[in-house]
């Protein structure tokens, strides 16, 4: 059964490397990996091949586009018979953002199908927005879990990604989680605090300090009598 967003790409060039661990005869998925750090790229890779996932990495988007084909609009030539059904990308790339692949990728007859899932350690609202709006799948913050590559691999393989209504259903529902997420918590107005017994002390203490005032003034008036008296 052919699965949605799938292309042929061309003979790889260099510094590309494809990893299948995947069972012999099992249906798999075969995800191109963009990221520029080396770091992310093994973890990434690591998840993928643990989910059974045929993986090819590159470090940066022009990378891509020339595994793609997409370099020069030339269209995917010199097929070697393997298939990408998913990119992930990191968002944050010297040269080429994940933002500006993505608009590349969906702006391509050839491939706009192809499900493609934004990476990155910010959890920028705006930028989250503007990634899903372009058409991308999804948008995993960093660190990158297990659960979330098999969930993606689900989704790809139950071949809800053939329905647009269903894909649009599935993007809606990850921004509202989204934006739950990041939105401010509601703020309360404090309640005023009760006047503490030290305020109330202070408060008395004025009349206090003038009437212990009054009464040693009497008591010295009475002495002043005593000692004229004498």
């Amino acid at each position: 059964m052919a699965i949605t967003g799938q292309v042929l790409r061309r003979n790889l060039p260099e510094n590309v490397e494809v990893f299948d661990d995947s069972p012999s005869g099992s249906l798999e998925l075969h995800v191109l990996a963009v990221d520029d750090s080396v770091v992310d790229r093994m973890v990434i890779e690591r998840l993928l091949k643990i989910s059974s996932c045929k993986v090819t990495t590159v470090e940066s988007g022009t990378r891509a586009l020339q595994y793609l084909g997409l370099d020069g609009e030339k269209g995917p030539v010199g097929f070697d018979g393997l298939k990408v059904n998913l990119i992930m990308t990191d968002y944050s790339m010297p040269g080429m953002t994940g933002y500006e692949l993505l608009k590349k990728i969906k702006g391509s007859s050839v491939l706009r199908e192809i499900p493609v899932v934004i990476m990155s350690s910010e959890n920028v609202l705006a930028r989250i927005d503007r990634c899903l709006e372009e058409g991308a799948e999804e948008f995993l913050l960093k660190p990158v879990k297990l659960s979330d590559v098999r969930r993606l691999k689900d989704f790809i393989t139950r071949g809800e990604g053939k329905d647009s209504g269903e894909r649009s259903n599935h993007k809606r529902k990850r921004e509202d989680d989204y934006a739950s997420s990041s939105s401010p918590s509601s703020l309360t107005s404090p309640s005023p605090s009760p006047p503490s017994s030290s305020s109330s002390v202070l408060s008395a203490s004025p009349s206090s300090s003038s009437a212990s005032s009054s009464s040693s003034s009497a008591r010295m008036s009475k002495r002043a009598k005593l000692r004229n008296k004498d």
